[in-house]
């Protein structure tokens, strides 16, 4: 971890490049309504300028992928996991009948840089070239969004993030302009950001990453997205059967759930975690770690991972496997860390 780049996300601004994430467009006169029976939330709702966080489910309820869904003019921008972006354009595409619906993987064609920390709107004012500009990005929630026209044909999307636990904002701009952009990011004042280092951030947050804590036999109830991904109101999509009858029959009990963990108190000497780990109790295996890190801002070590139902209160104490021996963990509620907004 670049200790560095994490105090500058902590107390100022960070940049990283994300755009190793995948982008798909959708548009057509019928996008809204088309996407609206397929994701989890209500992307009918959604006027320019706005967006949401969804899943795709199976018709059993299981996620396809995650998408955080921007509403522009005359288009729907998602945010896919990176490995999956090319297949799933493939796979949205092929569910177009008669619809006026056009999908696209612009993954290579837009870019996507992240800057975050109390400091991230005025950092992205003042590279735009609009030093007074820092209020209204600033004013961006999360998924909200603008679009700034910098030069001659060149249009960026800024948009809210809270995907490090405060104040964020991401750009999505054309590939070609990427780096210029970045090097007026890192002029304006941000520290530039590693992989592993937001990775860490990201976990301090308590943000789940599909591919990573979230997977295709995954139940979006299992991994405590509903509240950010569900809508409770909207109509019909696909799997909408499982989660109504999970939700409202069962109460929203399902097997296992996606905790938060942190070396319990009163713990012998902090060991390192490792995704992957056993978690048992009593020698009793009874899940397994998904992320796992050591938090500067704590000075422990923490991690995300699947548990019982029954063991899923916060409190609650499970051993998980180090390299250097078992270590007793307790449940503990995301965020770990919030930031400073």
């Amino acid at each position: 971890m670049n200790l560095e780049a994490y105090r500058a996300v902590r107390h100022a601004a960070g940049v990283i490049n994300r755009s190793s994430e995948g982008r798909v467009v959708v548009s057509g006169a019928d996008r809204a309504t088309w996407l609206q029976g397929l994701l989890t939330n209500d992307v009918v709702a959604l006027a320019p300028g706005s967006g949401c966080y969804a899943a795709w489910l199976t018709p059993q309820g299981r996620m396809i992928t995650d998408a955080r869904v921007l509403a522009l003019r005359g288009r729907m921008l998602l945010d896919v996991p990176g490995t999956h972006a090319a297949a799933l354009a493939r796979r949205l595409d092929q569910l177009v009948i008669m619809e006026d619906v056009r999908v696209e993987n612009v993954t290579e064609a837009l870019a996507r840089l992240a800057v975050h920390g109390p400091d991230a709107a005025a950092v992205v004012a003042k590279a735009l070239g609009d030093a007074h500009g820092a209020r209204a990005v600033a004013r961006l929630a999360e998924h909200q969004s603008c679009v700034v026209v910098r030069g001659p044909g060149t249009e960026i999307v800024v948009a809210g993030s809270r995907d490090a636990g405060g104040q964020g904002v991401d750009l999505y701009v054309p590939a070609a302009e990427a780096d210029a952009l970045l090097g007026a990011i890192q002029g304006a004042g941000a520290t530039p950001v590693d992989a592993f280092t937001w990775d860490l951030l990201r976990l301090e947050a308590g943000r789940p990453v599909f591919g990573v804590d979230m997977d295709e036999d995954t139940i979006p109830l299992e991994a405590g997205i509903e509240s950010r991904a569900i809508s409770s109101t909207k109509g019909c999509y696909v799997g909408q059967e499982v989660i109504v009858r999970v939700r409202d029959r069962g109460q929203g009990r399902v097997a296992k759930r996606l905790v938060g963990l942190m070396l319990a108190e009163g713990s012998a000497t902090p060991r390192p975690l490792t995704p992957g780990s056993r978690l048992s109790v009593e020698g009793r295996e009874v899940g397994r770690l998904t992320s796992a890190g050591w938090s500067p801002a704590l000075e422990r070590p923490i991690a995300l991972g699947y548990v019982p139902r029954d063991l899923a209160e916060p409190g609650t104490r499970v051993d998980a496997e180090s390299v250097e021996g078992a270590v007793t963990l307790q449940v503990a509620t995301p965020p770990f860390v919030p930031l400073r907004t």
